[in-house]
This record gives structure tokens, C-alpha cells and sequence, in this order.
């Protein structure tokens, strides 16, 4: 069975929640339509129109990309120009496109954590808050013998994370009354006659984000036909996530070393560099696309070194007389997505048991050239 369009969106977004992104980017749906049956996904960087016909040759029914094919509003798509023949070659070929940006960016197990993981940094944080999860506080009253079960449900549905710890609860033991209608159904007691039953008063926090999830999976686990529960707003700082990640090594290395790991780790034949090749650093800054703004965010940090691309000629300037080292190997080594959401998606798609093909872009979109 092939997925559906909407299938594979929401299991993007399962990856790279569309909250996660930076205010006013252009994410989801592009171009195209998701209502249609998916037989093959193309992941790319970017959708170029070598992308789309590598998309048209290999049947894809859906490119999946980092880069936004529309970027800025749109008043008209005259198919005259370079950009409006790629829509009408898009749409034409019925090939629907999503895009998942700064989301994917963001999200743990995105594409700043691959990068982190590439370099093998350790004890990683964010170099810039965007998004602090809001907590709610589920509070259910269970019988004594489907406590565990409940509070399995709910913990699998992803309540219960305080920080780096899981499964987070309070229980306390107690007698819970009720009294059944005529017309009712009750799991104990019997109708018209007032019950008294040993209940566990259960207490758990619950991201907003699958709030929705966490009751549905508690309502489906608990065996009273009529639940009793309550879901209030907490002021307790949930889970911050950001763009960018600092790290540090195993060990301090030379920054010629770093640079060499980097273009090795990322696959590209070049890094620009700046600041003492003989430097030892340890304390990296990693962000994925362009990150000239960030030089003063990994300062903040502490990093000896940002890793990052499309660095300017000023901010090289400013970086050097702040002291902290920057290696650049350019905005496309972002295209480690490619094989990691392919693989993921797959991972996920084959679990549901739906046989949608997912590859990887082979198309280099690399804009530059060195001679």
C-alpha cells in the first residue's frame, strides 16, 4: 500500500514540526498537490530544474526539500522565466512539493544535530532559543489495577519529560466515589448504587505539542466509561530548542585539523578559514546554511570556533579581532539531509507498512565553482 500525501507531511512533521520554525519562513506544501496517493519520494536540497527532471525520470510523485522553490510572494508565474518554467515543468508532471527549512533545522535529530554528530561533539546545546515547548499538567484518577497501564500510555505518547529526564509522575493512592446513572455501563459498581473504589490520583507534564496525543492515548487505555481528568496550563519552563548546536571534541585539536575533519565529514574540497591554523580548539559552534549573524552567539557560548556557511568579508574581520575562530565550507553542506531524511522517512514509512520509496537527490546543487 502506498502512502498518502497528507501521511507522509504528517510524518515530516513528526520529524520537523512546522512550530519549530523561525517566524515567516516558507514551509509545508509549495507547489502541488498532497491529496494523491505518494509511490515515490525525491529528497533534495534544493529544487532546481536538474532536480525536477531527475524527480520526472524517476517517477517521483513528491520532491521533499530544504531550500524553499518559493521564496518570495508571487504576482504572477510567467512561464517565460527560469522560475515559472520549473513551476509549469512541476506542476505539469504532477510533482507536489514540500518544504521542511528552518524546522528541520531546529528539530532534535535535524540537520544541526548531523552536523554536530559528524564532527562527534558531545554535551550539545543550542546556539539560539526559538522555540520553548509549553507544558500543561494531566492530572487522571485510575483504579488501582490500571494505574501502570495508563501511565504507560500517556508516557508513550510523549508526556512526562522534564528537561533530560523521562517519565516524570506523581501517584498518590486514594478512594474515589461515583454513582452510576440508569442508563450507564459502569466498569464497577452497579447503576444507581454509590461506589466507593481505590483509585491512584495520577500527575504528569504534557508538551503542548502532543497534549492532543497524550489524552487520547490516556482515554484509550482507562477502562471508565466516563474519565475524570484534568489538563491545566503550567508556568514550568518546558524544552528549548534553537538553530544551531555548540559542542565540544574529545580532545583539542589544531584549527587546521578541525577544518580538515570538516571538509572530510561534510565531503566538500574546500573550507575557508579564519584565525591561527595552529589554534587549539576543542569548544565548537555548528549551524547549518548561512550563519554570519551567529559569530556573536557562538561568542556568547564560549566556542573557540563556529563551523558555518556563507561567512562575509566584515564579519571574518570582526570575528579575528574577537578571537574566535571560523571555518566556512560554504551553505551546501547542508546537503547531508538528503540521505539522512531518505532514511529516516523510510524507516518510518516501512514501520506503517506502506511500500512509498524514498532516495536521495543525486543532483550536485553546489552554485559555485573554484579554479
Amino acid at each position: 500500500m502506498f502512502a498518502h500525501g497528507q501521511t507522509v507531511a504528517q510524518l515530516m512533521e513528526t520529524l520537523a514540526p512546522k512550530h519549530y520554525a523561525v517566524e515567516g519562513d516558507k514551509i509545508g506544501l509549495q507547489v502541488g498537490t498532497l491529496q494523491k496517493e505518494i509511490r515515490k519520494v525525491l529528497v533534495a536540497l534544493d529544487v532546481t530544474d536538474a532536480v525536477a527532471d531527475e524527480a520526472i525520470e524517476a517517477g517521483a510523485d513528491l520532491i521533499i526539500a530544504h531550500h524553499a522553490v518559493i521564496y518570495r510572494p508571487l504576482a504572477k508565474i510567467d512561464t517565460a522565466t527560469p522560475a515559472g518554467r520549473l513551476y509549469e515543468k512541476l506542476i505539469k508532471n504532477d510533482i507536489a512539493v514540500y518544504i521542511a527549512h528552518t524546522n528541520l533545522d531546529v528539530a532534535e535529530g535535524g540537520i544541526n544535530d548531523w552536523m554536530a554528530e559528524l564532527l562527534g561533539l558531545d554535551g550539545r546545546d543550542a546556539l539560539e532559543e526559538i522555540h520553548t515547548d509549553k507544558l500543561y499538567k494531566l492530572v487522571v484518577f485510575v483504579p488501582e489495577e490500571h494505574h501502570e497501564k495508563v501511565l504507560e500510555a500517556v508516557w508513550n505518547a510523549g508526556a512526562g519529560v522534564i528537561g533530560r529526564y523521562s517519565k516524570c509522575s506523581f501517584n498518590m493512592e486514594g478512594i474515589g466515589t461515583f454513582l452510576p446513572g440508569d442508563d450507564t455501563d459502569p466498569f464497577a459498581g452497579e447503576p444507581g448504587k454509590l461506589e466507593r473504589a481505590k483509585e491512584v490520583r495520577v500527575e504528569t507534564v504534557v508538551p503542548e505539542q502532543v497534549r492532543r496525543k497524550a489524552v487520547q492515548a490516556m482515554l484509550k487505555a482507562h477502562p471508565y466509561e466516563e474519565v475524570a481528568y484534568d489538563l491545566y496550563p503550567m508556568d514550568l519552563k518546558g524544552r528549548s530548542f534553537g538553530l544551531g548546536r555548540v559542542g565540544k571534541l574529545p580532545a583539542a585539536v589544531p584549527l587546521s585539523k578541525l577544518a580538515d575533519d570538516v571538509k572530510r565529514a561534510f565531503g566538500v574540497p574546500y573550507a575557508r578559514v579564519v584565525g591561527d591554523p595552529d589554534k587549539p580548539v576543542r569548544k565548537v559552534a555548528v549551524l547549518g546554511g548561512s550563519g554570519s549573524r551567529y559569530v556573536r552567539h557562538a561568542l556568547f557560548a564560549g566556542a573557540d570556533v563556529l563551523v558555518t556557511g556563507d561567512i562575509d568579508y566584515h564579519t571574518a574581520h570582526d570575528a579575528l579581532a574577537a578571537g574566535i575562530a571560523l571555518i566556512d565550507p560554504g551553505h551546501n553542506v547542508e546537503k547531508i539531509m538528503k540521505a539522512k531524511v531518505a532514511e529516516w522517512l523510510t524507516g518510518a514509512l516501512t514501520e506503517r507498512k506502506y511500500v512509498t520509496d524514498v532516495v536521495a537527490s543525486a543532483v550536485d546543487t553546489e552554485p559555485f565553482r573554484f579554479v
